[in-house]
């Protein structure tokens, strides 16, 4: 089984991959779903455009100079960023970015595991 696997994120009319650890990639797919049934309740003035995950998979071959591979960490510490940068009022915004961080700390766990085992 690979270890890696793909979501598959849209945003308007581009594509781009994020790898994320097989184990995790459903979770990424689970928060996206969660953060777009929630953002609509954000009263905000400036929050962020949030793709939407479309799909998963466990073997991507690029054809397109146009699309691109974003690492599963590099992604979830942006999406942190832009969440923990809302000025929410009315919103417990905690809520969210609890989920991400949460996400976040699994992935660095993960990422931290797997360069210990490259060394040993």
């Amino acid at each position: 089984m690979s270890q890696m696997r793909y979501v598959i994120m849209q945003q308007q009319d581009q594509l781009f991959f994020v790898e994320m650890p097989a184990t995790h990639a459903y979770q990424l797919s689970a928060l996206n779903l969660r953060l777009h049934k929630e953002m609509e309740k954000l009263t905000a003035d400036h929050i962020p455009t949030l793709p939407r995950a479309v799909a998963e998979g466990d073997n991507i071959d690029l054809h397109s100079e146009h699309t691109s591979i974003i690492s599963g960490i590099d992604y979830i510490n942006t999406l942190e960023k832009d969440f923990a940068a809302i000025q929410e009022k009315d919103y417990p915004l905690i809520s969210l970015l609890t989920e991400i961080r949460a996400l976040q700390a699994q992935l660095e766990q993960w990422y931290e595991e797997l360069e210990e085992g490259l060394h040993s």
